[in-house]
């Protein structure tokens, strides 16, 4: 059974967040550590922006200021999220995996499929999301609205009918870096407030819509779920989909301080995270 890394890092800035995810990309392109499974979450909360996506067009960023969150853009493409009540994963894994698939579609499949079982885990019928019509293919590559969880990819997790995490993906040195947010809970006026609207119709009809499309996984339970339990069910969902056995793993004061020389020359400049 294969070893893989895993870190749990806590809560952290945006900037840490997404450095340390492209830090361990890097080491595992020179061989210097395994695969890599690592679970974080934000503090502040942090409004982060896909790699494609134009901050001043979308993003009203004096609600974002006033409300004192955070703001970062990710190396990953997909559309901006609030992270806040959840768990955010990420997998680190060479395209060259054995029984990787070279799609990026099909590479979804395969490392979302631990996603799914920690779900299952946790007591949830989630199953995979695959769009079905003409107009939700379009969509996929058309966006609608800004908003992540306004619609689900392809196998991007659902519940009900409604989206409960959302993934986003890139490559780069011949390594796979996909990171997703798994919503524990959704504040939707807080999340509605972040994102421009050309008029207050069509905010209302987003405020209509989000409901119908996405769902926290306290929405559905009885008993709350907590970040301990969620990392846990996803921890194992991930072993047995993969079929590897998860190490825990803490960054040297070497790599640690690699993490930091990124953030401080990329994720926490104005001129990444506003360079559209």
């Amino acid at each position: 059974m294969e070893k893989w890394y895993f870190i749990h890092s806590g809560k952290c800035s945006g900037s840490f967040n997404m450095a340390m995810d492209e830090a361990l990309l890097t080491l595992h392109s020179k061989g210097e550590i395994p695969p890599v499974i690592r679970f974080y979450e934000w503090a502040p909360a942090t409004l982060s922006i896909g790699y494609f996506q134009q901050a001043a067009r979308d993003i009203n960023l004096e609600a974002v200021h006033e409300q004192g969150l955070g703001f970062v853009r990710r190396p990953t493409g997909g559309r901006a999220v609030l992270h806040e009540h959840e768990l955010t994963y990420s997998v680190i894994v060479s395209e060259a995996y054995p029984n990787m698939p070279t799609t990026v579609t099909e590479a979804y499949r395969v490392i979302s499929e631990g996603i799914l079982k920690g779900f299952h885990h946790l007591g949830l019928d989630a199953y995979f999301s695959v769009p079905d019509t003409d107009e939700k293919r379009a969509d996929l590559k058309q966006p609608k609205s800004a908003v992540c969880f306004d619609a689900p990819s392809w196998y991007e997790l659902v519940v009900e009918g409604k989206k409960v995490a959302g993934s986003a993906q890139t490559r780069q040195q011949g390594v796979i870096l996909q990171h997703g947010a798994i919503l524990l809970d959704v504040d939707i006026e807080k999340l509605l407030s972040v994102f421009n609207f050309s008029t207050e119709a069509q905010k209302e009809r987003m405020r209509k819509k989000l409901p119908e499309k996405a769902v926290a996984i306290n929405d559905l339970t009885d008993k709350p779920i907590t970040i301990a339990q969620s990392v846990e069910a996803f921890k194992r969902g991930f072993e047995e989909s993969l079929q590897i056995e998860l190490v825990p793993y803490t960054l040297t004061d070497e790599q640690l301080a690699f993490v930091k020389q990124i953030e401080q020359e990329k994720y926490a400049t104005d001129e990444w995270n506003f360079k559209k």
